[in-house]
C-alpha cells in the first residue's frame, strides 16, 4: 500500500475541473439555441390560433341560441368550417413544432455522446497513468523528489487527482442517464408526431364533410326558408319513426329472449365493449353540442369515422334484435344487438348487413359493413359523410358509449 501511495505521488497533475461535464459546450449549441427560439415562436402561434378557435366556438353557440332558420343553420356551418380550418392550421403548427423538437433533441443527443466519449478518454488516460506510476519502485520514487516538502506537495496533489477520478466517473454515469432520457424523449415526440399527422388527415376529412353538409342543405332547400321548414319537419318525423321502431322492437325481443332464458347463455362481459371498427376517431360525440342535426334531434350516439364498406363488428356477444336492410338512400339501415344486463347496441348507416334477426353473435363477429355516404342505400336522411353511428342503450335509454367502450388501444 505504501509503495502504491508513493508511486501515485509522482503522477503529473491533470487539469481536471470539478464541472468538466457541465463546462463542456457542445458543438451544436448555436444550432440548438436557434431551434429553441423557433420552437417558442411556433408555440406562440398555436396559442393565437387556439384563441381564434374559441372565438368561432362562441359564435356557433350563439347562433344555436337564435331561432331555427336556414340562414342560422348556414351561419353555423360556415363558422364550423372556419373552426376546422383553424384546427388544421393549429395541427400543422404543432407538427412543425414536434419536428423541430425532434431535431433539437437529436443535436442534444449528439453533444451528450461527444461529452461521454470525452469523459471516457479522460478517465482512461488517468487510469493508465495511475497504473504506470504504481509500477515504480522505492528508488525511482525517491529519486524524483529533491526534498520531503516536494514529496508532501505531490502527495496533496494526489488527493485532488483521486477526487477528480471519482468525479469523472460520477459525471459519466450522469451523462449516460441524460442520454437515455433524451432518447426516450425523441421516441415520445415521434409518437406525438404520428398522432398529430393522423389527426391532421381526419381534420381535413372533417373539412370536406362540413362543405358537403352545407352543399346538401342548399341543394335540398334551394335556399328557401319555407322549404327548409318543411325539410326540418320531415326529418323530425323520420327520426321519431326510427326511434320508436328501435325502442318497441328491443322491448319485444328482450321479453322473448328472457322467456326462453337465452340471455343467461351469454358468458361475455357486457359491461366492457370492444370498438366496433378499427378506427377510433370520433366525428360526433354523445349529445354533441356541435352536431349539425341538433335542431332535429339530440345525438344519442358516437359517430366513428369509417370509410364506406369498413367491416363493423359486434361490440360484445348477444342476439340480433333487428336487421333493418335498405335499398334506397332515404332509408336508414341498422343492426340492433341485445345483450345481458339490460344493455343493447345499435350500428347505424350500414351499407350492407350479413346477420339476421334472432341470430347469436359473439364479440368481434362481423355483422355488416359501414356506409353513410350521402346518396347511397342505407345512409338515411341524417348523414354528412361515411361513418358508423354507434349507440349504447341501457334499459332502452341511450347512454354515452364512451362510458362502456374499452379505453386502452
Amino acid at each position: 500500500m505504501i509503495v502504491f501511495l508513493l508511486g501515485l505521488a509522482t503522477i503529473p497533475v491533470f487539469a481536471f475541473s470539478e464541472n468538466t461535464a457541465q463546462e463542456y459546450v457542445g458543438g451544436n449549441k448555436e444550432e440548438i439555441d436557434a431551434l429553441q427560439k423557433e420552437i417558442q415562436a411556433k408555440r406562440e402561434k398555436v396559442k393565437e390560433i387556439e384563441k381564434s378557435i374559441e372565438a368561432y366556438k362562441k359564435r356557433i353557440e350563439q347562433a344555436r341560441l337564435d331561432s331555427v332558420s336556414l340562414k342560422n343553420q348556414l351561419s353555423i356551418l360556415d363558422n364550423r368550417k372556419k373552426q376546422v380550418e383553424l384546427d388544421i392550421e393549429a395541427t400543422e403548427a404543432k407538427i412543425s413544432t414536434a419536428e423541430l423538437e425532434i431535431e433539437e433533441l437529436g443535436l442534444q443527443i449528439e453533444d451528450t455522446e461527444t461529452s461521454i466519449e470525452r469523459q471516457k478518454e479522460l478517465i482512461a488516460e488517468l487510469i493508465r497513468t495511475l497504473y504506470f506510476e504504481d509500477q515504480k519502485n522505492y528508488v525511482e520514487v525517491l529519486a524524483t523528489h529533491a526534498t520531503f516538502s516536494d514529496f508532501y506537495s505531490r502527495l496533496q496533489e494526489l488527493g485532488k487527482v483521486e477526487n477528480d477520478l471519482s468525479l469523472q466517473a460520477q459525471q459519466l454515469r450522469q451523462a449516460k442517464e441524460e442520454l437515455e432520457t433524451q432518447k426516450v424523449q425523441v421516441e415520445d415526440r415521434r409518437e406525438l408526431l404520428g398522432k398529430l399527422q393522423s389527426d391532421l388527415k381526419n381534420k381535413e376529412k372533417d373539412l370536406l364533410e362540413q362543405a358537403l353538409t352545407k352543399s346538401n342543405l342548399l341543394e335540398q332547400t334551394e335556399a328557401s326558408e319555407r322549404t327548409y321548414e318543411t325539410l326540418l319537419s320531415n326529418l323530425k318525423q323520420q327520426y321519431r319513426q326510427i326511434e320508436n321502431e328501435i325502442v318497441s322492437i328491443e322491448q319485444q325481443i328482450r321479453r322473448q329472449l328472457e322467456a326462453q332464458d337465452k340471455l343467461s347463455e351469454i358468458s361475455d362481459d357486457s359491461s366492457v365493449l370492444s370498438w366496433p371498427t378499427n378506427s377510433r376517431y370520433i366525428t360526433a360525440y354523445f349529445h354533441d353540442p356541435s352536431y349539425p342535426y341538433r335542431n332535429v334531434f339530440e345525438h344519442n350516439a358516437v359517430d366513428i369515422r369509417a370509410p364506406q364498406g369498413t367491416p363493423v363488428r359486434a361490440a360484445t356477444s348477444g342476439f340480433i334484435g333487428r336487421d333493418k336492410r335498405c335499398t334506397v338512400p332515404s332509408c336508414y339501415a341498422f343492426v340492433m344487438i341485445i345483450h345481458q344486463n339490460g344493455l343493447s347496441t345499435v350500428y347505424g348507416h350500414l351499407s350492407s348487413i350479413i346477420v339476421s334477426a334472432e341470430q347469436f353473435v359473439t364479440r368481434g363477429d362481423i355483422i355488416g359493413y359501414s356506409g353513410a355516404m350521402p346518396g347511397t342505400p342505407g345512409a338515411g336522411p341524417f348523414t354528412t359523410g361515411p361513418h358508423l353511428h354507434f349507440e349504447v342503450r341501457k334499459d332502452g335509454i341511450p347512454v354515452n358509449p364512451l362510458n362502456y367502450l374499452i379505453k386502452d388501444y
